[in-house]
């Protein structure tokens, strides 16, 4: 049987999750002030739910704990090694009680339609290799919004200081460990008019774009 462009994300994160997780303590401030920001719209009799796409260690399921009224968070990651980081965290946090773990490929989210309130999906998106699923992995976002709901999407982008090209690209960027051994990563560098053509492809609605920090961000809604 051949390895899916899906497999080979899921191994790469489960060989790397442990020291991955250790460097990625603190939630990005862009995070914060999206979900500091969000109201809360689900009906009185409803239950209110966010979900951190590509959750890792689940430091912006942290967030959302904290900087939010939401009922229950999600976090979804296609890495095994990385949820139980991200159990762990929980845990040791005080969270646990209020967060589900679920392993599943961003492109193909197992939740509801229009069942949550607010989403962060930063930093995975560039993870998926070709854009058609790229596209349709937005669009499952849009699908399990609720009519007032909100995402934070982020990726990669040609604003890094790093890159030189000024169009989008694909390549691999090596992880570290430890030991020495270097683990190659694949991501699609977006350029910013190629993030908004992707999303304008989709189903979500843009309400607001903006670079930071070489990332490209866009606060979304259901179309």
């Amino acid at each position: 049987m051949t390895d899916t462009p899906q497999d080979s994300v899921k191994a790469t994160y489960d060989t790397i999750a442990e020291h991955f997780a250790a460097t990625r303590e603190y939630a990005w401030p862009e995070v914060e002030s999206f979900c500091a920001s969000q109201q809360i719209q689900s009906p009185p009799d409803a239950e209110s739910i966010g979900v951190d796409i590509g959750c890792g260690n689940g430091r912006h399921a942290e967030t959302l704990f904290e900087q939010t009224s939401l009922d229950k968070i999600i976090g979804v990651d296609v890495s095994r090694e990385l949820l139980h980081t991200a159990q762990t965290r929980a845990t040791n946090r005080g969270f646990i009680d209020d967060l589900a773990l679920i392993q599943a490929d961003a492109g193909s989210l197992p939740l509801e339609s229009q069942s949550v309130s607010i989403a962060v999906y930063v930093a995975t998106l560039h993870h998926l290799r070709s854009r058609r699923r790229r596209v349709a992995s937005l669009s499952a976002v849009a699908r399990v919004l609720e009519s007032d709901g909100r995402a934070l999407i982020s990726v990669w982008s040609t604003e890094h200081d790093q890159f030189e090209r000024s169009n989008g690209f694909d390549t691999t960027i090596e992880w570290t460990l430890p030991d020495g051994t270097s683990i190659p990563r694949y991501y699609h560098i977006y350029d910013p008019v190629e993030f908004r053509s992707d999303l304008e492809s989709s189903a979500l609605s843009i309400v607001e774009t903006e670079i930071s920090s070489g990332n490209c961000y866009a606060v979304v809604e259901d179309n």
